[in-house]
């Protein structure tokens, strides 16, 4: 009789040892599918910030509104040009084109440091009228919570880059690649420009 009381006073015990370290099992899985379901969630909302905030400049940019484009550039950027010099900058380029819609591609965010890969459309006025399109990379810097978009330049976005040596080996910057539509087809707008280099050098000679 001792025995079998001994025997089950210490089949209640492992019953009670195997049921604690199963609910403890059961708390590390649900924290971490909770922590991997926050991360995943945060993930999304700064892509969605960084997406809405790219789509309010290139809307700025559209309408004209110089003056809040400006106060989307990182403050490093603002010290090293006026709001003054900065929305005439813009206003002089105006006559080069007619904004129409940006097409959104890849976002990328690591941190405070985001990349967004897009395409501008739009018409392109002299020299070489008719259907443009515009192929870049936009990094974008959060500061005091919001995001704030770079204007392109190597001196703005180097610092940057030095400062997140591993973000910008996997998402180094590139050069915005210009092309005009030509007979239902997309033509670099450089070639465009060495062509017409060469047949006014052939005209002279």
């Amino acid at each position: 009789m001792t025995t079998t009381i001994q025997n089950g006073g210490r089949d209640r015990s492992a019953t009670r040892r195997t049921f604690r370290a199963t609910i403890f099992a059961l708390s590390l899985a649900t924290l971490s599918s909770s922590a991997a379901a926050a991360a995943t969630a945060r993930v999304a909302s700064d892509e969605s910030d960084v997406r809405a905030t790219v789509e309010r400049a290139f809307s700025q940019l559209k309408g004209g509104d110089y003056g809040a484009l400006y106060d989307v550039l990182p403050s490093a950027a603002q010290k090293k040009i006026t709001r003054e010099r900065f929305t005439a900058a813009l206003e002089r380029s105006r006559n080069l084109y007619d904004l129409d819609r940006l097409e959104i591609g890849a976002v990328r965010v690591a941190n405070d440091l985001a990349v967004v890969d897009s395409n501008v459309y739009g018409r392109a006025r002299a020299p070489f009228e008719g259907e443009g399109k515009i192929v870049l990379r936009q990094y974008l810097l959060r500061e005091g919570g919001r995001w704030r978009v770079t204007t392109g330049e190597r001196a703005t976005i180097q610092p940057l880059l030095a400062a997140n040596p591993a973000f910008a080996r996997k998402y180094p910057p590139t050069e915005p690649r210009v092309y005009v539509k030509r007979d239902g087809r997309w033509v670099a707008m450089n070639d465009l420009m060495r062509n017409a280099r060469g047949r006014a050098g052939r005209k002279k000679s």
